[in-house]
């Protein structure tokens, strides 16, 4: 009897700490109001300057905040593993002392605690911003630069079983295809059979990755869970209740938000996010599970979306959305391989810029893949002299090597690629066009061209700056003016010219690339 009164005492005190906590008496001067926010797992306060997060006294097959300890664990957690991409956001973990009736923040001792957050306006979230259209392409970008950075700075977490990879994956189909019974059946049965065979053929990739791939991710990074704040886009909201469900490849992590762009009629944004990320971060042998992670999570929201309706009984059409977006992803495609061709200021990777989120395509730089054949920055310079170091012909050699091997691993996975050199020699191109036939792909040589004199102005101009990949300068450039191996009659065929002196409508240019 005396631990059944306790029981029921406990659940009273849970039922009337939420009504409590909105007394703004709880939180000091200042506080004039209090809104509160549930979800299924706890309670936000919020205060109009701060937000308090309260952890719900609950125990769920995928967590357990059952204890006091507990939740004062899972509150520290939730702070460590935010603060390293929001640390402007969560502030800290505070004890709520007095009693459940009558409690007050920052009191000892506790009987509950909550995780300090600067308040931030509904509308910031991304998902909004994005119905309103108010994303800026180049905030993605740099939003997938600033991941592939914080990606490479982690530890390679150990012990992953790559067995698991696939069985959770296939788990995953089978929880929603009980969730949204037979009228999805057909759909499911064929995302299942695509996912098994994806399963048994990345095997080996898995094992390869999980040896080294595989980090403390954030590991829910979808539009929801993304904020716009500071003219850039910031990340909250890590999972903090399960280790395993962090300890992810870093390609799942930015499969997740080129998904969600996906599914929300953007793909341009998902792209201008990959390219970016791909590009810093140098991790081009993640294509090989790129779609598998992209259908994956895409098949993960939907299973989200289905619970969460059931439970609430209302209508959506989320679950909807992310099973079509994972049939989209799953369908057969026939890429496109786009090289350059172009002298040195030519404006090849300003045309491509534009390119890869209208295409879509990812893009591989001879630029930036020399520098990182050599273990050096972007922006680093190397001194190398005309013909030597990095442009010594065994150093291009290499460089086109690179490219080709990324070309022939996106096209395998039914990715376009943009290859941004300048492919002034007939062999070089030749190879990729290679490439593009054993792919079965389609294929287009982008010639950019201006005047000689336009040339060296914008060769002047961009040393001037000195933050280009590039190093050519105008020694380089009067010799490629000699050297240069035209285009013959076989290649024209395939060419779609552009004259960067003049206007470019990106998205003619697009068109006339995607009909090559």
């Amino acid at each position: 009897m005396p631990r059944e009164r306790a029981g029921r005492a406990k659940r009273q005190a849970a039922r009337s700490l939420p009504e409590a906590l909105r007394d703004p008496r709880c939180y000091g001067r200042g506080v004039k109001k209090v809104r509160l926010a549930e979800t299924h797992v706890s309670w936000v306060f919020l205060t109009g300057r701060y937000a308090y997060k309260v952890k719900k006294p609950v125990k769920l097959p995928f967590l357990d905040f059952s204890s006091l300890k507990l939740r004062k664990r899972f509150c520290d957690e939730e702070l460590r593993v935010n603060r390293r991409l929001a640390p402007e956001i969560y502030l800290g973990v505070v004890p709520i002392g007095g009693t459940p009736a009558s409690p007050r923040i920052g009191r000892k001792p506790a009987f509950e605690y909550a995780v300090r957050m600067r308040e931030f306006p509904a509308a910031a979230r991304l998902d909004r911003r994005l119905a309103a259209n108010r994303v800026p392409r180049a905030a993605v970008a740099e939003f997938g630069s600033s991941l592939a950075r914080f990606h490479a700075d982690l530890p390679v977490v150990r012990g992953i079983r790559a067995a698991e990879i696939g069985s959770a994956a296939q788990r995953n189909v089978d929880e929603l295809a009980a969730l949204l019974g037979n009228g999805s059946a057909r759909e499911l049965k064929a995302l299942r059979a695509w996912t098994e065979r994806h399963c048994a053929k990345l095997a080996p990739v898995f094992v390869q990755r999980a040896a080294s791939a595989h980090r403390e991710c954030h590991g829910d990074l979808h539009l929801q869970n993304l904020l716009w704040q500071n003219d850039k886009i910031v990340a909250f909201d890590a999972l903090e209740f399960d280790r395993k469900l962090r300890d992810i490849d870093v390609i799942s992590e930015i499969a997740f938000l080129a998904m969600d762009l996906q599914a929300h009629d953007r793909a341009d944004l998902a792209y201008e996010l990959l390219n970016r990320y791909f590009e810093v971060g140098g991790d081009y042998g993640g294509i090989e599970v790129l779609p598998f992670y992209l259908v994956y999570r895409a098949l993960v929201r939907a299973k989200v979306a289905a619970i969460k309706q059931a439970q609430s009984a209302a209508e959506g059409h989320d679950a909807e959305r992310y099973l079509k977006t994972a049939a989209e992803l799953a369908s057969a495609k026939t890429p496109l391989l786009v090289i350059t061709h172009g002298l040195s200021g030519s404006g090849k990777t300003t045309v491509t810029d534009e390119l890869v989120s209208r295409l879509p395509a990812i893009r591989a730089r001879s630029d930036l893949e020399r520098k990182r054949l050599h273990g050096l920055a972007a922006a680093a310079r190397s001194g190398s002299g005309l013909g030597l170091g990095l442009y010594a012909a065994a150093a291009s050699e290499r460089t086109y090597a690179a490219l080709a091997e990324i070309a022939d691993r996106l096209l395998r996975n039914g990715q376009n690629a943009l290859v941004d050199a300048t492919f002034l020699r007939r062999a070089e191109r030749l190879d990729f066009r290679q490439v593009a036939a054993v792919n079965g792909a389609r294929f287009a040589i982008l010639d950019c061209t201006a005047p000689p004199d336009e040339l060296r102005r914008r060769i002047k101009a961009r040393a001037r700056k000195g933050r280009d990949a590039s190093e050519a300068d105008l020694g380089v450039l009067e010799r490629q003016l000699v050297t240069a191996e035209p285009l013959d009659r076989a290649e024209r065929r395939h060419v779609v010219a552009v004259d960067t002196k003049r206007s470019i409508r990106y998205a003619d240019l697009a068109s006339r690339l995607r009909r090559a």
